[in-house]
């Protein structure tokens, strides 16, 4: 019997990456029918012309996100919701002393997610975040994690985490990245779940094991995600959350590891490990061939390439702050280039300049930096998929390289989308 479709909502949706990834699953299944991005600040709105360039076939919102109102919401009958929120208030690209989580402006944006679950009512939500959400703030960690936890528990829904380093799932980019799956708990799939823990709703002391078995082998992301079958150095826990979003603010204290379960009020989380039985793809089998890569990326300039040296090497330099005060910085060397055998280092939105983290290669005795089509590949877009957009005036126009860069270094591994669709298919109803 074919399966009803699935409507989908994209959020914060960049230049695609969640769509992709759903309709590589099953585009028969899969259907996006409204998507919203909207990138402050900024006069030209690339990402969003990239994605309306690809896909025109559905409503395609080019609105700040606080200001779509609620009626709009609440006309888009969606049974998923999916969205890899703006992540800067959580990164590690971001200092711990500058760090705001939920306070900050783009960790505020996560409550609009909130809103337009609270309208919508979806079935399904697939959310993707930065892994040090999970550890935000520095000073409590794991609270804004925690805040957010509850916040599902009170509209109705449970949320299953996992921590997810492509690398480690046999693709070519070291990126670890939170993905969620949220589920309304009137869904069949999570009646189920409560009838195989009939205990789950009663006033007993729970066992923080209640939930291994889950988590290590027949959860959503179990399945797709395999781990060894045990709790990496015995790290796990289990706790109950306060329905009152400020107590827990005030006063949460616990652990959150890379993997875990939440269902009414009360989470279950371990460390887990891959198990390991995936090759990632090196860089090598993604990167072209000399000959086909222009001349613009290539450092043969000898001040250019002694500048990525600096960058890239060991260094301690004296500094002194506005109060006067003087201190050393120090920071460790890294390799003076990428290691084509491995799969690359995460890729930042800063990857278009000229800094430490930008990607450096060495073939054939020639350095060079990343083009835009290898940083496609990093997060497995087709190629070529931003090198043109649609302008509000109908212009078709190239986008520029540093741009198509920064969205890469902004975007997520469709091909992790891809598995999580195909585990939803098994248990949507």
């Amino acid at each position: 019997m074919t399966k009803k479709e699935l409507k989908v909502l994209e959020l914060f949706a960049g230049v695609g990456g969640f769509r992709i990834g759903l309709e590589n699953s099953d585009s028969d299944l899969y259907k996006t029918k409204w998507s919203n991005q909207w990138e402050p600040s900024r006069k030209s709105q690339d990402a969003f012309d990239v994605y309306n360039y690809h896909f025109q076939d559905s409503t395609n919102i080019n609105e700040n996100i606080e200001e779509i109102p609620n009626e709009a919401f609440q006309n888009m009958d969606a049974d998923i919701i999916v969205g890899g929120f703006p992540c800067q208030d959580y990164s590690v690209a971001r200092s711990k002393k500058h760090e705001m989580g939920l306070k900050g402006k783009k960790g505020v944006l996560f409550w609009q997610i909130i809103r337009a679950a609270n309208q919508i009512k979806p079935k399904y939500l697939i959310l993707e975040n930065v892994d040090r959400l999970l550890k935000s703030p520095s000073t409590q960690r794991g609270r804004d994690f925690a805040i957010m936890l509850t916040t599902f528990n009170n509209l109705g829904y449970s949320v299953e985490w996992r921590v997810i380093n492509a690398a480690e799932y046999g693709r070519s980019q070291r990126r670890r990245r939170v993905f969620f799956f949220v589920y309304r708990n009137d869904t069949a799939f999570a009646k189920k779940i409560d009838n195989i823990f009939e205990d789950n709703n009663s006033n007993q002391l729970f066992d923080e094991h209640m939930y291994d078995n889950y988590m290590l082998s027949t959860g959503l992301f179990a399945r797709q995600f395999p781990v060894q079958p045990y709790a990496y150095k015995h790290r796990q826990a289990s706790y109950k959350l306060s329905n009152e979003i400020v107590e827990v603010s005030d006063i949460f204290s616990g652990k959150v590891w890379n993997t875990g379960i939440m269902r009414h009020g009360r989470y279950f989380t371990m460390d887990t490990v891959p198990k390991g039985n995936e090759k990632p793809i090196p860089l090598k089998d993604i990167v072209l061939p000399n000959k086909a890569v222009d001349k613009k990326y290539f450092l043969d300039n000898a001040d250019k390439l002694e500048k990525f040296q600096y960058l890239r090497g060991a260094k301690k330099i004296e500094r002194t702050t506005s109060t006067g005060h003087t201190y050393t910085f120090s920071e460790g060397g890294m390799s003076p280039y990428d290691d084509l055998s491995k799969p690359g280092r995460t890729m930042l939105t800063s990857e278009g300049s000229v800094n430490r983290s930008t990607h450096l290669l060495k073939i054939d005795d020639r350095y060079r930096l990343l083009t835009p089509i290898e940083a496609e590949r990093l997060q497995d877009f087709p190629d070529d998929w931003t090198k043109y957009k649609k302008t509000s005036n109908g212009d078709i126009i190239e986008v520029s390289d540093r741009m198509r860069m920064f969205f890469m270094g902004n975007a997520l591994v469709t091909e992790i989308v891809r598995r999580i669709g195909d585990e939803l298919k098994k248990i949507q109803d």
